[in-house]
């Protein structure tokens, strides 16, 4: 008799408890729909402890108002980026409770609630990498990835952002999946400028573009590529792999990598670029010498070689580079100021030199040998320097160097005008 009272007693208690927890998802409801959402929170933290045990429609309940007072707060910049999470959270723990259960009453809702959630994640790293938070917005890029992996350019932004804020230690991961993925990132954009505000809007195949400029709502319609970001994403990794000593890894993935993507002549200079990291200077000139026998024609590969070579301190092939690159493309806005660059750093020895030297006349005679070898230089970078002011006059760092340039050669005329557009 005395175990029966036990049982009665056991059931009693657990009926009880039934009850409370039936109560407490009632009112945090009701919390909810007045606007507390926190007092919502408070409400379903107290049957949190008993919620493994509910019946499945409770669990999926719970689940559903926990994610919309999470997501309540998020919207009233509560928190914000911490409440996505854990809005998302309790969404994807109600779909998982239905989805077993077999029984779906709040899943559709969730799943839009998911899908503005990813939203809301990427618009608040934007905000974050304006503020220069970049790790911040790094790890919500990471986030929306997470809630939709078929959208994998959202984890290579998150990496891009992650190397940005200098956090390489959360790059790597990212990184890495980026490559288990064989992510690309190239594509194609069908783009039109929209009538009614002058913007230019992207659509999803040609076929939709071509209609809107049809209906008359769209102007002005073009097509751009996307080049792969293979190259870049190898090249990271391999940096971060070289920063953490692990050069061999390094080298073991943009190996990999150029056998998964025989055609992807970008990765040549990824690796050619690490083995200049590694001061082996006969892999790095036999590298560039394939990539070059791949594709002549390629004025941003050509570019790049420029870049590589300028930073190896090799200014002769840097600048045979970066004249190939013009020849290929004479609107290559980037070669034009990069061959400027390279020119005017001859100037800083030359300057060096003439705030040394004192007031006797061989001194002055070398001031002036000096000065005219100074002129000469600021006379070779003029039609480099106009020619990139002509492809991009909103250029600043162009204008004012040109401009200092003008008045250095006491070029009054030219430096009016220059300044009247600036």
């Amino acid at each position: 008799m005395k175990s029966k009272y036990v049982i009665l007693a056991s059931a009693l208690l657990i009926s009880v408890a039934t009850f409370a927890q039936k109560d407490q998802i009632k009112n945090a409801e009701k919390a909810l729909k007045g606007g507390d959402a926190q007092g919502a929170l408070t409400q379903l933290k107290d049957a949190e402890s008993l919620i493994a045990n509910a019946k499945d429609t409770e669990q999926a309940q719970y689940y559903f108002i926990q994610g919309n007072a999470f997501l309540d707060l998020a919207n009233k910049k509560v928190d914000e980026g911490k409440n996505l999470l854990a809005a998302a959270d309790s969404y994807k723990k109600l779909i998982d409770v239905e989805k077993a259960s077999g029984k779906q009453k709040y899943s559709t809702q969730a799943a839009a609630s998911i899908t503005n959630i990813k939203g809301l994640l990427i618009n608040s790293a934007i905000a974050d990498t304006q503020a220069n938070k970049h790790a911040d917005g790094a790890k919500k890029l990471y986030e929306a990835y997470e809630l939709d992996k078929k959208d994998t350019v959202n984890l290579y932004y998150a990496a891009s952002t992650a190397v940005n804020s200098q956090d390489f230690d959360l790059a790597l991961p990212m990184y890495e999946e980026l490559k288990k993925l064989n992510f690309s990132g190239k594509g194609t954009l069908y783009l039109a400028m929209n009538k009614a505000n002058g913007n230019e809007d992207n659509f999803a195949n040609a076929k939709e573009r071509d209609l809107a400029v049809k209906l008359g709502t769209h102007e002005k319609p073009k097509t751009e590529a996307i080049p792969s970001k293979r190259g870049e994403i190898y090249k990271n990794l391999a940096l971060i792999l070289v920063q953490k000593g692990r050069t061999e890894d390094a080298k073991k993935a943009i190996a990999d990598a150029r056998k998964a993507n025989p055609d992807d002549s970008s990765l040549i200079l990824t690796e050619a670029n690490l083995y200049l990291e590694s001061k082996d200077y006969d892999m790095y000139k036999k590298l560039v010498n394939e990539a070059l026998e791949k594709d002549p024609k390629n004025a941003d590969l050509v570019f790049n070689l420029g870049v590589i070579s300028a930073g190896a301190k090799n200014n002769a092939d840097a600048e045979k580079y970066y004249l190939k690159a013009i020849e290929i493309n004479p609107e290559y806005t980037n070669a034009y100021l990069n061959l400027a660059a390279l020119k005017l750093e001859a100037e800083k020895p030359i300057i060096d030199e003439m705030n040394k030297l004192g007031t006797s006349a061989k001194d002055m005679k070398r001031y002036d040998v000096l000065k005219a070898q100074r002129e000469t230089i600021f006379k070779g970078v003029i039609p480099y320097l106009k020619k990139a002011n002509e492809l991009d006059p909103k250029n600043e760092d162009v204008s004012k160097t040109l401009l200092g340039v003008y008045n250095a050669l006491e070029m009054t005329a030219e430096a009016k005008a220059l300044k009247a557009k600036m």
